[in-house]
């Protein structure tokens, strides 16, 4: 399925039903189709053609949707911007993808002398006449950034043979079809939010309503008026939800299930979870490396909590040593990841490329293991690993311990310098509202469930432990200000 032809095929099969809306305005097909040929009309006056970049520096709406499908059918490239950056991170991206175009909010601009498109000015109606899409597999599709948390962010090249595969296995493993309704609220400039909760439902002939900013007091007004089938979010959302007043029950029973991912999630909160609202959290795992997704608990077959599943059938997942041996069952190791989704390269980075793809492998410095069964539970990632007097330590074990607590909605867990042992285990921890954390407890749950070298040495209750603009617990952070705090104490 070439996605640039999608708009063409839902409006031939149903022009009259329903497509994608947001608060403003809602689409049938048949109006999609018109609005994407009027987009590329409008980017094709802007002088974009095959190969070119298109920048998006978009909240979530409407029109993201419409550039996507336009950009593609004009043969170029579509690289998304986190709204929140800095004009400097703005630039270093724009300078790094190439962008020819940049697509931005009424009334922003964009430095570097690269033409800008307000929104507003979007064209609605096509004037001449509409270039017909030619499908190629190996034409670049999205221009993805990571997020940053373990340096400069990186340009991720999937192209159009990436997102095929993976859109359908996402389709085929979770069972989606024209009945769902997909409600995007996390955001469109992560491949998750583009790949998940847009194109993949899309392609099943669902539809997309597309969120304002979440707002866990709202948020079941929004399921309550909208009934989606389903919705994809991290585990900080899940936990803001779980931790609203008993007195909040909504009315869930459009929604066939949740899906859990971005970040490890403690198995309590999925039980948890369930159990109140009474729909499913599926767990799964990816990276922006991987199209998205590699894994994913099923949604019919046993559910692992603890887990994030099996891999998505096409995929495959071996758990290998420094050396690259593969381990057994139960070992500890670094989890590697081959399949057709797995991305072209990161752009103009041959020599780093080379090292995170071997021999169609790819290194994804998480570590996990594989149980008899396949299903594969995540350590850690290599770079989080603590290392206490020669003992490897990773901290989700311990952040697990400590979301157990009821009175605990967040943890981070970092190493710190140590004269004595090199590194020690600190925990940050943020309280559910209206509880207050006890660190004494907290110390005694550590003694009863971790040997004394994995303990943390100190707890520092906090109000918000910093996030990432995905909504990953953003470490460098924590650390940047443990470090600060201890200079000037």
């Amino acid at each position: 399925m070439n996605f640039a032809l999608l708009p063409d095929r839902r409006a031939e099969f149903d022009p009259q039903g329903p497509s994608v809306s947001d608060g403003r305005q809602s689409l049938t097909n048949a109006q999609l189709l018109h609005r994407v040929q009027a987009a590329a009309r409008h980017l094709q006056d802007l002088g974009i053609g095959p190969g070119d970049v298109v920048a998006l520096k978009l909240s979530n709406r409407v029109e993201f949707v419409l550039l996507l499908f336009a950009s593609w059918r004009l043969g170029a490239t579509v690289t998304p911007v986190n709204p929140k950056l800095t004009e400097v991170e703005v630039a270093r991206q724009l300078k790094d993808a190439g962008a020819r175009l940049v697509v931005v909010e009424d009334g922003t601009t964009a430095d570097g002398g690269i033409t800008t498109l307000a929104v507003a000015d979007l064209y609605e109606e096509s004037v001449g006449g509409d270039r017909t899409p030619l499908p190629d597999p190996s034409a670049l599709a999205l221009l993805i950034y990571t997020s940053g948390t373990t340096g400069v962010p990186k340009g991720v090249m999937l192209d159009h043979a990436n997102i095929d595969a993976m859109t359908d296995m996402i389709r085929k493993a979770l069972e989606m079809g024209p009945t769902d309704r997909s409600l995007l609220i996390l955001p469109l400039f992560h491949v998750n939010g583009v790949v998940v909760s847009v194109l993949t439902p899309l392609l099943a002939g669902a539809d997309v309503v597309i969120a304002d900013r979440f707002d866990p007091h709202t948020f079941f007004d929004v399921i309550e008026r909208e009934h989606p089938t389903f919705f994809s979010a991290v585990p900080t959302i899940y936990n803001m939800l779980a931790a609203l007043p008993d007195s909040v029950r909504p009315d869930t029973s459009s929604v066939r299930f949740g899906i859990c991912g971005a970040a490890p999630a403690p198995a309590e909160l999925l039980i948890r979870f369930e159990a109140r609202y009474g729909f499913p959290l599926i767990e799964g795992y990816g990276l922006s490396e991987t199209s998205c997704a590699c894994t994913v608990n099923p949604l019919a077959g046993p559910r692992r909590a603890g887990t994030v599943g099996l891999p998505f059938p096409g995929q495959e997942i071996r758990i290998a040593d420094e050396s690259g041996a593969a381990l057994a069952p139960g070992e500890d190791g670094e989890i590697l990841v081959r399949g057709i989704n797995i991305m072209r390269g990161y752009l103009g980075r041959p020599d780093e490329t080379a090292r995170t793809v071997v021999d169609g492998w790819l290194h994804t410095g998480d570590v996990g293991h594989l149980d008899a069964e396949g299903y594969l539970t995540l350590v850690g990632r290599s770079k989080d690993m603590i290392i206490r007097g020669g003992e490897n330590i990773y901290p989700k074990e311990i952040e697990d311990v400590l979301a157990g607590d009821p009175s605990v909605l967040e943890v981070a867990v970092i190493g710190v310098p140590d004269d004595k042992w090199g590194e020690v285990v600190v925990a940050y921890v943020q309280p559910r509202p209206g509880l207050t954390v006890d660190p004494a407890a907290l110390e005694a749950r550590c003694a009863r469930s971790l040997s004394g070298y994995k303990r943390p040495t100190s707890f520092f209750v906090v109000e918000a432990i910093p996030k990432n603009a995905v909504g990953k617990i953003d470490k460098i952070s924590v650390r940047a200000a443990h470090a600060a705090a201890s200079v000037g104490a």
